[in-house]
């Protein structure tokens, strides 16, 4: 398992080294980049491959640094919403075994490409608010069992509500047209 965890970890440090890059460059700010879209596809690739072969790279399987870094690959394999889904439900089954907190902003990036209200706080809109949560109240005590930092009351204040995601969801044709053709919509 150790060659495992290093082809992980390499394709962790592939893409956040090339997403450092792009955005030194200011190659990042307007849609998404065909390199780091090329890479985000290969470790996509990759890590199903892993996954055939020996399931969700767990802690036990591989560490704790291979364990992140295979949650890293699937956060950013949003051209893949099989993908993201399947090892989603994979990692809930193997809860015990991963960071609690990799499940959690999983679950709140499938939901936002699908146009659906997150659960954690975790994903923005391009404003740089916070995307519409299902519950403001409970949000904090939510994250403290997914090991997640508290936000503090005045951010949660301005999260949009619910009823607000359409008009979110319809503000950018071209994000639109990209999840229609990969399969998020």
């Amino acid at each position: 398992m150790k060659s495992v965890a290093k082809d992980l970890v390499q394709m962790q440090n592939k893409d956040l080294t090339t997403r450092e890059r792009l955005m030194k460059e200011g190659k990042l700010s307007s849609g998404y980049h065909p390199e780091m879209e090329k890479i985000h596809k290969e470790n996509a690739q990759n890590l199903k491959n892993i996954i055939e072969q020996i399931g969700f790279p767990t802690i036990s399987k591989v560490g704790k640094e291979a364990s992140d870094a295979a949650w890293l690959v699937i956060q950013h394999s949003i051209s893949d919403p099989e993908l993201m889904k399947s090892a989603y439900q994979l990692m809930l089954e193997d809860r015990a075994d991963i960071n609690l907190k990799n499940l959690a902003y999983l679950f709140d990036r499938i939901q936002f490409f699908e146009g659906k209200p997150q659960r954690f706080g975790t994903q923005y809109n391009s404003d740089g608010s916070i995307y519409p949560v299902v519950n403001k109240d409970e949000l904090n005590e939510l994250r403290k069992k997914y090991n997640l930092p508290e936000i503090a009351q005045n951010e949660i204040d301005k999260i949009p509500s619910v009823e607000d995601i359409e008009s979110i969801e319809n503000q950018n044709q071209d994000y639109i047209l990209w999840r229609q053709r990969v399969g998020w919509k």
